[in-house]
């Protein structure tokens, strides 16, 4: 009998132990995890966020670059850290949905972590050279990517890499037209774009933020975006959707994540004060000069949306039959 009340005595301290730290949290610094170096769109995103939290809540948020292995590292970092509210990540379409599926020993899968909060979206750009071949543009709208994709060769796509989300799209193109394409992946945006306006490849697909400047200045020619939605940054830009390529839509998002087991309470405490600073003026309109859309959100929706995107990206992959090392 004595054991037993020892027993409910400890339980009822452990209890109360717990309850209090949330209701105490944050009592040290927050660490967020940015899986990618200074200066990229994820970096710019989580430092906005970052440092508008801190401010607002007098918090002590520590961002923190943690790049390596594609952006893999700093996920398999938080996936393993202690679930208690203070190792947070900021993951991204390419890392949390297709690194699982791509890589065999990549360390997480989704179910590793617990969804806090959507924090942006965005689209991927298709762009052409914009320099004349002749009277015309080598791919001026999506209707000519579907015609060249039917004749000959058909077409080149760089994109950003293997295993991106650029990557697998071409794939789902390439499946949705019944179209012939060559993927071409480089070591990032710079190199892939330089080859567009070289005209050694016929297309590229990467981030609206990456080919802004280059649009701008006259070198590249905008042909679609791939949400549903046109981009405010591009607001002239089709659809694929539009263009009659049903089904295949898709953007780039980022959003916070923290260890599967990390408390209910500090995982709404931390989806509450985050919420109210995405709902920002000026955080909204630095994401939008990024070319992003700020997205906020309950936990519970996000792992929803997480969830079946998981199971989308997976299913591309296998029909694929794509596998990294």
């Amino acid at each position: 009998m004595k054991t037993t009340r020892r027993i409910f005595s400890l339980l009822a301290l452990f209890c109360a132990t717990s309850v209090w730290a949330q209701a105490d949290y944050p009592s040290k610094p927050i660490r967020l995890l940015i899986p990618f170096p200074p200066g990229g769109g994820t970096d710019f995103v989580s430092r906005v966020v970052g440092t508008k939290l801190a401010e607002m809540t007098k918090w002590s948020v520590v961002l923190e670059n943690m790049p390596g292995a594609g952006g893999n590292l700093a996920i398999a970092a938080a996936a393993k850290a202690a679930p208690d509210g203070y190792t947070i990540v900021m993951g991204q379409s390419d890392n949390m949905m297709l690194g699982p599926w791509l890589y065999p020993n990549v360390g997480y899968t989704v179910k590793s972590f617990t969804p806090i909060i959507q924090a942006t979206v965005a689209p991927l750009a298709i762009v052409s050279n914009a320099q004349p071949v002749g009277q015309q543009h080598r791919i001026n709208n999506p209707a000519d990517m579907v015609a060249k994709g039917k004749t000959g060769n058909g077409f080149s796509w760089a994109s950003a890499g293997n295993g991106t989300v650029g990557h697998l799209y071409t794939e789902q193109f390439k499946q949705a037209t019944q179209t012939k394409l060559l993927h071409v992946p480089y070591k990032g945006a710079a190199p892939a774009l330089n080859d567009v306006i070289g005209g050694s490849v016929d297309l590229a697909i990467l981030s609206v933020p990456s080919v802004l400047p280059l649009v701008n200045g006259g070198k590249l020619k905008p042909v679609a975006v791939t949400t549903a939605k046109r981009s405010p940054m591009l607001p002239d830009t089709p659809t694929l959707d539009e263009a009659g390529v049903k089904g295949i839509d898709v953007g780039i998002w980022l959003g916070l994540f923290a260890p599967v087991g990390t408390p209910a309470a500090i995982v709404a405490r931390l989806n509450t004060e985050i919420n109210k600073v995405l709902a920002l003026p000026d955080v909204r309109e630095k994401i939008a000069n990024g070319g992003a859309t700020a997205v906020g959100g309950t936990s519970d929706e996000f792992g929803q949306f997480v969830r079946a995107d998981y199971a989308r990206w997976g299913k591309i992959a296998k029909e694929s039959n794509i596998k990294l090392d």
